[in-house]
Order: structure tokens, then sequence, then C-alpha cells
């Protein structure tokens, strides 16, 4: 008697332990997913070497070493002039961030005029650059430039980020400083202060190449 219980009890458990392993849930695998950015913004940044820091603005500027006379080079897209990414490979302000873009190339009464050198350090450099690139024209016709503008977070007075940038193509000689690349910062500046690209993205668009930097972001 007390066998046959004890082998209807197993059989009775046996059952229930049946019963609760096929009623057990299922677990999925967790999914995890990319954090948004959340910014609206076009990132754009992508693969590719970071941008070197320069000293950003100083209280006191001095003339800084160029690269050799003839060691740069010009390049041409489409006519216009390009710097020698050798020589000329951009710096960026460490006073400029995405964080403070308000107080800083984005603040209203301007930013650049207080950190920008004077033309007795600037008018030094360009004329040693202008050798460092083997540059014949008239000196008043080329911009002693930033490749990275100073209203997109570039370094004030470091040597990577100034070059002689030439005319555009056509202009006539002796009428002045005239090219299309100002226009193209002032319209990522805008882009930037508005919050449609980040600043990483801008700066790293226009090293690439100033005159695909508005259609590789987006802006025209």
């Amino acid at each position: 008697m007390r066998s046959s219980f004890r082998a209807a009890s197993s059989v009775v458990l046996a059952g229930l332990f049946l019963a609760s392993c096929s009623s057990a849930p299922t677990v999925s695998p967790a999914i995890t997913s990319a954090p948004s950015s959340g910014s609206g913004a076009r990132g754009g940044e992508g693969p590719g070497r970071a941008i070197a820091v320069g000293a950003g603005p100083q209280s006191t500027y001095t003339v800084q070493k160029q690269p050799p006379a003839g060691s740069c080079h010009f390049r041409y897209e489409k006519g216009e002039p390009l710097e020698d990414p050798a020589c000329t490979p951009g710096a960026i302000s460490p006073a400029v961030t995405q964080a403070n873009l308000k107080s800083t190339i984005c603040r209203k009464g301007g930013y650049t005029s207080g950190i920008r050198p004077s033309t007795s350090v600037t008018g030094k450099e360009k004329t040693l650059n202008a050798a460092s690139y083997g540059y014949k024209g008239p000196m008043a016709d080329a911009e002693y430039d930033h490749l990275i503008s100073l209203q997109l977070g570039g370094d004030p007075n470091d040597a990577r980020n100034l070059w002689v940038e030439p005319p555009d193509p056509g202009h006539k000689a002796g009428g002045g400083v005239n090219n299309l690349k100002d226009p193209v910062e002032t319209k990522l500046h805008t882009a930037v202060c508005a919050g449609k690209v980040t600043l990483t993205a801008a700066q790293k668009a226009i090293v690439r190449d100033w005159t695909t930097a508005l259609s590789t972001l987006g802006l025209g």
C-alpha cells in the first residue's frame, strides 16, 4: 500500500514539474542600440585624423616659423586654389568648443576682432609663407588666410592654420583680395551657430576641401 502511494506521488510530482517547465517564459536576448545625440545637428565627423590643437588666443603674438621656401605647393579644384595639406593641415583653438559656442564664436557683438594677431606679426609671416608656397603674384592680391577661419574656431596664429591664398581665377592683378572661400566660411559659421551642423563637422569639411565643404554637409 505504501509503495503504491509513493509511486502515485512520484507520478503526480513529475507531472507538476513538466507542467511548470512548459509554462516558463522564454527570455529573448537583449538588443543594444547606439545612443542618439539628440542634438538635431548633422555630425558629419566620420573617420579620419584629428585636427591639431594650437595654442589658442594669446595676449601677445610672435612671428611663427614658416615651412622652408619652395617646400609647399598649391592645389587647384576647378581653378580655385587650395592649400598644401603637408604644410597647412589646419589647427583649431582650444578656447572654442561645441559647449561654449554662445560665449565664443556665436557671441553677439563678435569674437574674432579681439583675438586676431596684429598685422605687424602676420605681415612678416605672410612674406615668409609666400616664399614657402613660391607665390610670385602681388602680395596685395593674396590673403594670408586662416584655413579654419577664426569664426569657425581656427587657431589665430598657428603656422599650420595659415597660408598665402592666391586670388581666384580671372582676378585682375592689383585688384586686391578677392576669393570665394570667405562666403563659404560665413555660411558654415551661420550653420554651426544655428545648430544645423556641429563645430567639428564644419572644421573637418573645410580642411578636407573648402570648395566642397557646403555640399558635403548638405548646406548647398
